[in-house]
């Protein structure tokens, strides 16, 4: 599995813009073969700031969420919205088995 956190900080102002669009693209990308589980979680103190959580099932299914529709109309829609620019870190699995994802 391949699990990537994007950590993102957006405009005050345009909180429920982005939690629309980020729904649309998670409802989506659970459809692709290649994701077992995508998340949008917003900090309790600070609800400008949302974790996407998003597991994939090879590290190349990424670059294949890249290319969809879906991917293309969200990244275009929330770019200027963002407070600042997404940031994200990689992760390894280590527990579930990747079999229980």
């Amino acid at each position: 599995m391949y699990i990537v956190h994007v950590h993102v900080h957006v405009k005050p102002n345009q909180i429920e813009a982005f939690k629309a669009a980020t729904l649309e693209n998670a409802r989506n990308s659970l459809k692709e073969p290649g994701i077992a589980r995508f998340d949008m979680i917003q900090q309790a103190d600070d609800p400008t700031r949302f974790v996407l959580v998003e597991v994939y099932r090879t590290a190349d299914d990424p670059a294949r969420h890249k290319e969809t529709v879906h991917y293309n109309r969200w990244r275009e829609t929330i770019e200027p919205i963002l407070a600042e620019p997404r940031t994200r870190t990689v992760y390894a699995n280590v527990f579930p088995d990747e079999e229980d994802w």
